[in-house]
């Protein structure tokens, strides 16, 4: 079992910057691969980005390509997401999910965090 807490979320200006932490807790983090995934109101979940268990492998969504980066630190038990060059379509709740396989499905990600909004005004 693993349990995800995501932070770092909050409001920006169009343009700017935010980065986002998920904490897991669990001997076996390491074993995972690692995705973020948006909802935006009114919005089907989204894939955003993926990470092996080694970090050694990431997909991103077309819409965020070159903006996004997601790393990991195995040690700390944590993924990040920095978000540069926000724009006001990127407004949503993100959400960090653990998977067996790297994959972009939502449906194949096991265990969720709760989420954590993120705004960016125009």
């Amino acid at each position: 079992q693993v349990q995800l807490v995501e932070s770092g979320g909050g409001l920006v200006q169009a343009g700017g910057s935010l980065r986002l932490s998920c904490a897991a807790s669990g001997r076996t983090f390491s074993s995972y691969a690692m995705g973020w995934f948006r909802q935006a109101p009114g919005k089907e979940r989204e894939f955003v980005a993926a990470i092996s268990w080694s970090g050694g492998s990431t997909y991103y969504a077309d819409s965020v390509k070159g903006r996004f980066t997601i790393s990991r630190d195995n040690a700390k038990n944590t993924v990040y997401l920095q978000m540069n060059s926000l724009k006001p379509e990127d407004t949503a709740v993100y959400y960090c999910a653990a998977a067996d396989e790297l994959v972009v499905v939502t449906s194949w990600y096991d265990y969720w965090g709760q989420g954590t909004q993120v705004t960016v005004s125009s």
